[in-house]
């Protein structure tokens, strides 16, 4: 029996707290979404298959001795193929009752007879089944780690032509019961059985390098612009059901300067209940506020206002509420510029309701003459408070935002009663805003920023919805090209397929 002290049973909690982490980002992969894969994994393993090559084989029983050389597949039929979940594993990927045609160049010596020329062979019910175990990588990225595969087949027959009927009916048994030794990948003594190695190989070299390649198109750490980056490594392995597959990743933003400093997750947990569209994307309120506070620790939340932007209705409104302020400072300082200096004085925090998503944001704004050849002398400084609504929309694989202003409160940080005066400069100040503030932050936001998604696919049919702390977007998907052609880099508008 195991015994803990009580500072034990105190500290085992918070350990477990401690490791435990909230994902900011969260995609669900529905059946729907396998089945638009289907069609792009059966060619893409057909492809495969036809390419195969194996080496000679050659043998000698008695007087008989053969060789068999330059194998091609001439045709493939891979009938009632099906890619479904492997609930805890990954993806099955089987066919079932498939045919297989075949051609070789034998060469046949018995006794002082020689012969050579082409066998063709078909091979009939051929089952394989392929599981694909998924699980995250060392960086954080989803791989294939291993992968499980077996096949068979139930009938094989074999044309030859020539003279020596009664050897080719000798070979045709040889290359029944060698064809079964292949697709079942048995180790048997016979020096043809290296043929054993044709199917499974290839299938494991389709899965383990050609789409761990395609999942290296996935981002995991990423620069998003000059100042921030995105880190979408998974936090555990997938959880596969019969249904779907569930992705837990980090999704947090970070300063490029300062990659270490970043926001603690305490947000609630993004939760997809839905199942009837391709793919789900799920949003805390955490991959939003990483982002704002990267952006305010990159110190981005400052603008200056004068001279040419400053808009000569407010620049009178302010010379005018200050009038007073300047003739005592200085009466030479009343045909100097006057500028507004607004700096965010902690990150903007978002919040996500039923209702939809939103900003806050706290700033200081400073009122200053700008003397020429002079230092900038202030005139006033102003808390600024401003809720903004935000508007989430995804095109393609970039998931973009767009802010407006709600709410917008100004007062003083000196007296209640210079917070009486600055009423009229609330409208001014809102208009300004809403004309240079907002859509700077709107061309920044609506750039976007990429979700985990490998090349070549695209979301559709977008529909978001706002739940309490969290954003769920469910979509449809989109390929841009086959299959091979993203895994090999290449663009395929002809083979364009969109589900």
């Amino acid at each position: 029996m195991m015994a803990f002290t009580v500072p034990a049973l105190i500290i085992l909690p918070i350990l477990a707290m401690a490791n435990s982490t909230h994902p900011g980002c969260k995609i669900r992969i529905t059946a729907r979404g396998l089945q638009m894969l289907k069609y792009e994994t059966q060619k893409f393993v057909e492809e495969e298959l036809s390419n195969m090559t194996m080496p000679e084989m050659h043998g000698k029983d008695g007087n008989f001795q053969y060789s068999i050389k330059e194998m091609k597949i001439t045709e493939l039929n891979l009938n009632n193929a099906d890619l479904r979940f492997q609930p805890d594993l990954g993806l099955l990927f089987a066919a079932e009752n498939s045919s297989i045609s075949l051609s070789f160049q034998r060469r046949i010596l018995y006794w002082f007879l020689f012969d050579e020329g082409i066998i063709n062979a078909s091979a009939e019910g051929v089952n394989f089944h392929t599981v694909l175990h998924l699980t995250k990588g060392e960086t954080g990225r989803l791989r294939i780690s291993n992968i499980t595969c077996s096949a068979a087949i139930t009938k094989l027959k074999a044309k030859f032509s020539g003279t020596l009927g009664k050897v080719y009916d000798f070979i045709g048994t040889f290359l029944t019961t060698g064809m079964r030794f292949v697709l079942n990948n048995k180790d048997h003594h016979h020096t043809y059985i290296t043929i054993q190695l044709l199917i499974c190989p290839i299938l494991n070299h389709a899965g383990l390098v050609l789409i761990n390649s395609l999942m290296d198109t996935i981002p995991v750490r990423a620069n998003v612009d000059n100042y921030i980056g995105i880190d979408y490594s998974l936090l555990t392995d997938p959880v596969v059901t019969e249904k779907s597959l569930d992705m837990d990743f980090r999704g947090m933003f970070y300063e490029l300067e300062n990659e270490n400093e970043t926001l603690v997750n305490n947000a609630v947990a993004p939760i997809i209940k839905e199942n009837d569209r391709m793919i789900y994307l799920g949003l805390s309120e955490y991959f939003f506020d990483s982002g704002l506070y990267s952006y305010y620790k990159a110190g981005i939340f400052k603008m200056n206002i004068a001279n040419e932007r400053m808009p000569k209705d407010l620049e009178l409104l302010l010379r005018t509420t200050y009038i007073g302020t300047i003739m005592m400072l200085n009466p030479a300082l009343m045909d100097a510029p006057i500028s507004l200096e607004m700096e965010v004085t902690s990150p903007p925090r978002s919040a996500i309701k039923t209702s939809g998503a939103s900003v806050v944001v706290d700033a200081v704004v400073t009122v200053m003459v700008l003397p020429p050849g002079k230092p900038p002398v202030q005139l006033s400084s102003m808390t600024l408070e401003a809720k903004f609504n935000a508007k989430v929309s995804m095109k393609g694989k970039k998931l973009a935002f767009h802010v407006d202003l709600r709410r917008f409160k100004i007062y003083s940080n000196q007296s209640a009663l210079e917070s009486l005066a600055l009423i009229p400069l609330q409208g001014p100040l809102k208009t300004m805003l809403q004309i240079s503030v907002v859509p700077l932050l709107n061309s920044r936001t609506k750039r976007g920023v990429q979700i985990p998604l490998a090349d070549g696919m695209d979301f559709i049919e977008e529909v978001v919805e706002y739940h309490n702390g969290f954003i769920i977007i469910g979509a449809n998907l989109h390929f841009q090209k086959g299959l091979r052609d993203i895994i090999e880099g290449k663009s395929s508008d002809e083979s364009e397929n969109t589900v």
